[in-house]
Parts: C-alpha cells; sequence; structure tokens
C-alpha cells in the first residue's frame, strides 16, 4: 500500500514539476511536439531512476558511515552527470532524429533540478532503496505526463486564433499555470 500512495502521490499531487516546480527549463523548452516530450520523458525517466538508486547506494554506503554528508550535492550531480552522458550516446546510436529534436536540452539533464531534487528527496524522506526507486520512477511519470499534456497544449494552441500579444511564451505561461492548477485539485484525493 505504501508503494501505492508514493507512486500516484508522485505523479499526481506532488508532481515535480507542476506542484514542486522543479524541472521548469526543459518543462518549457521542450514542450513544442508530443513525440519530442516523450522521448525526454524516457530520457528522464532512465537517468532519474537510475541516479536515484547510485546516489541512495552512496548515500547509504559511503557518505554516511565516513560523515562526509556534506559532498552530497556534488557526488550527485556527477553521479547525473556520467549518466546523462551515456543516455546522449545511446541515443545517438538508437535514434538520431530524437537526439537532434532534443537538442541542447538533453545535456541540460545534467542540471536539471527535478533529477537532482528526486535524488536529494529520497535521501530527506528516508526511503528505504525501493521506496527510492518507485519515488524516482514515478516522479519521472509525473514530469513526462506533464511535459506531454504540456506539448498536446501547446500543439492545440498553434492550430488557435490566439491574439497577437500573447502568442509564444505569454500564453505558454498562462497555458501551464492552468495546467499546475488542475494538477492541484488531485491533492485532496490521496
Amino acid at each position: 500500500m505504501d508503494y501505492i500512495i508514493i507512486f500516484i502521490g508522485a505523479i499526481f499531487v506532488s508532481n515535480i514539476v507542476l506542484a514542486q516546480f522543479l524541472g521548469i527549463c526543459p518543462f518549457l523548452g521542450v514542450s513544442g511536439k508530443v513525440s519530442t516530450s516523450l522521448g525526454m520523458g524516457g530520457a528522464v525517466l532512465f537517468v532519474m531512476t537510475l541516479a536515484t538508486m547510485v546516489t541512495w547506494i552512496i548515500q547509504k554506503y559511503v557518505l554516511d558511515p565516513f560523515d562526509i554528508g556534506f559532498l552530497q550535492t556534488i557526488s550527485f550531480i556527477l553521479v547525473i552527470a556520467a549518466l546523462v552522458q551515456m543516455v546522449e550516446i545511446i541515443l545517438k546510436k538508437v535514434s538520431p532524429p530524437l537526439y537532434q529534436a532534443l537538442g541542447i536540452f538533453l545535456p541540460l539533464i545534467t542540471t536539471n533540478c527535478a533529477v537532482l531534487g528526486v535524488a536529494i528527496l529520497t535521501i530527506q524522506k528516508e526511503h528505504i532503496l525501493m521506496e527510492a526507486v518507485v519515488f524516482a520512477i514515478a516522479n519521472a511519470i509525473g514530469f513526462t505526463l506533464a511535459l506531454v499534456i504540456f506539448a498536446g497544449i501547446r500543439e492545440h494552441l498553434d492550430l488557435m486564433n490566439v491574439p497577437k500579444g500573447m502568442r509564444g511564451v505569454p500564453i505558454a505561461l498562462i497555458s501551464a499555470g492552468i495546467l499546475a492548477l488542475a494538477f492541484m485539485g488531485f491533492a485532496n484525493l490521496v
């Protein structure tokens, strides 16, 4: 039951993008097309899950036993950077069109505060390893869900007759705010 609560809570109630406002840069930057958003979501899922597992192990078996917790942020960032490099190499070989579509936003996963935030939150919430993995997967799914929904809205807005002064970033930010408010409605369900 705890895993279900962690899973649903991370996706809908405390969505990493729409409720905690982490990962806004790729949320706004990659959400132009649904296909690109799905690719970015898959990359974030892979990196966030592996990074959370590796950082949890580093925290519990290196940083805590040797009382060097002050190295947490830098060690977590190094792990995330290495994983992003691995994803970048794999995508370049497996799916060159997706690699091109993600462009600069793929290496920016390294500095995506959502990935680092989830890794740190699992330590702060004192999750065991399996809870940490479920938490990471759910947050990545929540990130992807927000990205895909927002991309769909943006694609639809491109077909609409939006007033000249509201085109582009202004209407995107308003839409993002309304989407965040919609997700806030899930807070009373869990």
